[in-house]
């Protein structure tokens, strides 16, 4: 019997991975593969591996990166560039059956609390089973946290004036994180509200089967194009082995997405009018592009919006879906009464309107009994926080492919173990200079990231403090650097001896 599904038999461990989505599986590959001689479990609130894959069901759901890049370095993309849920959480599940991960999985258990202590250099992470409310404990060296950056129970929805005399007439108000199971949209008047990566997938895959769609921005969003079929990637595919050709279409998209973030970066005026230069020509003639597509701020000051085929612009064409620019004024029992005047008749209304952030899943933290306040800790390699020994997370790129960047932090992380193993150290932990000065860790100006900013750990001015979005400088920092670094404690703690039984 495999240990992991004793829901309430307590573990010891040298790694535990709290998270079984794509960064945490890919935690998981990289411990077993560079740590052959270490001891790991993967823990998972949900049912099923994925994270965001399997927890998003709105309609549409897919990714906004290409899955050269968004998969796996280790790995081979097959499919299409963009991708649907299902098919990355096939993707993922394959993995983990290939590389053994399942059997280390222990599903449906969240964690509640992880507790350091210095004498031992050991975490004790409760956990609770979800089906039963059960607690059982686990002992570990390392915590890696794989949890995402924000709450899976719920999404971000403004209070809306008027919204309870909506829903009373008989209107439907939903979040696309709690979207209804069978929900029924034929024929309806739908309006979603927001401009983000969520509205933009949402509309296109409703249209059609809704009466009409309307997507409602207080202000726009920078919106691009990208073929679902990769010309280029057919060719290589044909042309070299399977992992050889991965690889080249793998940094050939990365070299494309960095060109284009800094390009944004150094010349945004320029990036600015090629975006609007190829939304308009898949808009029709006369459309309004500068007042629904064109955002006051400049290109990847937010993530830019990818739309597969221009499905956005495809709707907007043939007179399925409409986008309005203005704020609401209040719900009615109707619809939405904006702030123009104009009244959206609405028999369902999405509130694509973010999510609710968080550090570590929510969970409380404590070392040596004292509470870790998350925004008082700084990210180190942007894989660590000071004064709480022995826990890696990983931070993605918000600029490109989350996944580039926890490859590279797994690895490191891996080196990192390693590097002790030799020396014989058995803890590790941050510790920021005197007075470093701080920012946000998401250097994003996103409402969702904004709002939460003061929940979140701190980055500093400059490596190892600041969280690099440059793959190619990271590639260099993380896979062939040091691990050692001055600002790295590490320490070898007496174990406490084991207690023998008296006769």
């Amino acid at each position: 019997m495999n240990p992991l599904s004793a829901p309430n038999t307590d573990m010891d461990v040298d790694v535990l991975i709290v998270g079984a989505g794509i960064s945490g599986l890919g935690a998981a590959y990289y411990v077993q593969r560079d740590l052959p001689g270490k001891t790991y479990a993967i823990v998972e609130a949900r049912d099923d591996v994925g994270g965001t894959w399997d927890l998003h069901r709105y309609p549409g759901i897919r990714s906004d990166s290409d899955l050269f890049t968004f998969g796996y370095e280790f790995k081979p993309w097959k499919g299409d560039t963009i991708a649907t849920a299902d098919v990355i959480r096939a993707y993922l599940r394959e993995m983990a059956v290939e590389n053994h991960i399942d059997q280390r999985i222990r599903f449906q258990t969240k964690v509640i609390a992880a507790a350091w202590d210095s004498d031992e250099a050991r975490w004790t992470v409760e956990v609770e089973d979800t089906r039963s409310g059960q607690r059982s404990r686990i002992r570990c060296s390392w915590v890696f946290a794989a949890t995402g950056y924000y709450r899976y129970d719920q999404g971000y929805t403004p209070e809306f004036p008027g919204r309870e005399a909506f829903e009373q007439a008989g209107g439907q108000v939903v979040h696309p994180q709690l979207w209804p199971e069978g929900l029924d949209y034929v024929g309806k008047k739908v309006v979603v509200i927001g401009s983000g990566a969520t509205a933009v997938t949402l509309v296109p895959a409703m249209a059609g089967v809704a009466g009409h769609v309307t997507m409602l921005q207080r202000s726009p969003t920078y919106v691009i194009p990208l073929p679902t079929k990769d010309v280029i990637a057919d060719v290589v595919r044909k042309a070299l082995p399977e992992r050889r050709a991965h690889a080249i279409l793998r940094w050939k998209n990365m070299y494309l997405n960095r060109a284009v973030w800094r390009l944004s970066q150094r010349f945004p005026d320029v990036a600015r009018s090629i975006i609007r230069y190829v939304n308009a020509r898949r808009l029709p003639p006369g459309y309004p592009v500068d007042e629904h597509f064109n955002p006051r701020y400049n290109p990847w000051d937010q993530r830019l919006c990818v739309v597969p085929d221009g499905d956005l612009f495809a709707a907007i064409s043939n007179g399925t879906a409409s986008v309005v620019t203005d704020t609401i004024e209040t719900f009615t029992s109707t619809g939405i009464l904006l702030t123009s005047g104009k009244h959206l008749e609405a028999d369902l209304v999405v509130t694509a309107t973010g999510l609710n952030l968080q550090a570590f899943g929510g969970v409380e933290l404590t070392v040596d009994g004292q509470p870790i306040e998350y925004n008082e800790t700084v990210a180190f390699k942007g894989m660590m926080l000071t004064g709480v020994p022995n826990f890696a997370l990983s931070i993605g790129y918000t600029n490109s492919s989350w996944t580039l960047k926890v490859g590279l932090l797994c690895e490191h992380f891996a080196r990192l173990v390693s590097h002790m193993d030799a020396h014989g150290y058995d803890t590790c932990a941050p510790a920021a200079p005197p007075n470093v000065e701080t920012r946000p860790l998401l250097d994003f100006e996103a409402g969702y990231v904004l709002r939460a900013l003061d929940r979140l750990p701190k980055q500093g001015p400059g490596f190892p403090w600041l969280t690099s979005r440059d793959y190619l400088a990271d590639v260099k920092l993380l896979r062939h650097g040091p691990v050692a670094d001055p600002n790295l404690r590490f320490a070898t703690k007496a174990r406490r001896p084991a207690q023998v039984p008296s006769a």
